[in-house]
């Protein structure tokens, strides 16, 4: 009896706008699980003041590991306590179950405070207040290799799409010095600067676009949800705004293990 051989190649299927290939044992079955794993503990980060309009002003993204009160986030998100404006709280919003909204949830507001700043690291370790939250596992990012599929999620674009949080996919296409070459002195940003002083550290450069919002969000591997890194930064052509407009398509994490650092620093298990 004649059996079909097993297919290897790539299964292409006709769309409107050309073929697409994808390889045949792609595993895009574990992609779906891991986000529902990760969605419950990345929170947004912002401020809150009473008197604005709006009241709440979204600055970052944010995820939760510890005893589910504890949040990581990138230090340039967390605003400097002297321009912070009177009566500005900062706080994280947390979607917890509801019955009334059972896919999206309800959004809470928790009041929250800086415990410690790793400015080198761009991290920053926040305490909310409230029940605790499910907590993100951390893998040790010394075995994350370029190449590896990944995502992250968070709020681009400063919540324009909707305070729910945006999952992108992509891989680790290089592990970089973060102290990029410029072409000219001009162009040396003081954080480089800082980090070529203070002496440089690898980061994780992906092939995805990161936007204003997502900065802080959790960079997690698409089989397990486990947080290999933390989105610090795209790399811009031209303008900030060329950010929306132009993307380039490459963004930067910090590696997972500069988090479990400041948590073994914190004794924040």
């Amino acid at each position: 009896m004649n059996q079909t051989p097993p297919r290897t190649g790539p299964v292409c299927r006709l769309l409107l706008a050309g073929l697409l290939c994808t390889p045949f044992n792609a595993t895009f079955a574990e992609v779906p699980e891991a986000i529902a794993r990760v969605k419950p503990s990345v929170v947004i980060v912002g401020t809150f003041n009473a008197t604005n309009s709006p009241r709440f002003s979204l600055r970052g993204t944010g995820f939760v590991v510890g005893d589910g009160n504890w949040a990581i986030t990138n230090a340039h998100v967390v605003p400097d306590g002297a321009l912070v404006e009177v009566d500005s709280k900062l706080v994280v919003q947390i979607r917890v179950d509801s019955k009334s909204q059972p896919i999206q949830g309800d959004l809470q507001m928790r009041q929250a405070t800086v415990m410690e700043v790793d400015k080198l690291h761009d991290l920053a370790l926040l305490q909310f207040d409230g029940a605790p939250v499910p907590k993100l596992t951390l893998r040790n990012s010394d075995t994350v290799r370029e190449g590896q599929s990944i995502a992250f999620m968070g709020f681009p674009i400063g919540g324009a799409l909707g305070f729910s949080a945006v999952t992108h996919r992509g891989m680790v296409s290089s592990i970089t010095p973060i102290a990029l070459p410029s072409a000219s002195a001009q162009q040396l940003a003081a954080r480089n600067i800082a980090s070529l002083r203070s002496g440089s550290f690898n980061i994780f450069q992906l092939d995805a676009t990161a936007y204003p919002g997502n900065s802080g969000g959790p960079v997690f591997d698409t089989e397990t949800g486990e947080v290999m890194g933390v989105i610090n930064m795209v790399f811009v052509k031209g303008t900030k705004e060329s950010a929306l407009t132009n993307p380039t398509g490459i963004s930067y994490a910090i590696p997972s293990k500069y988090v479990l650092q400041l948590l073994q620093r914190r004794k924040v298990d």
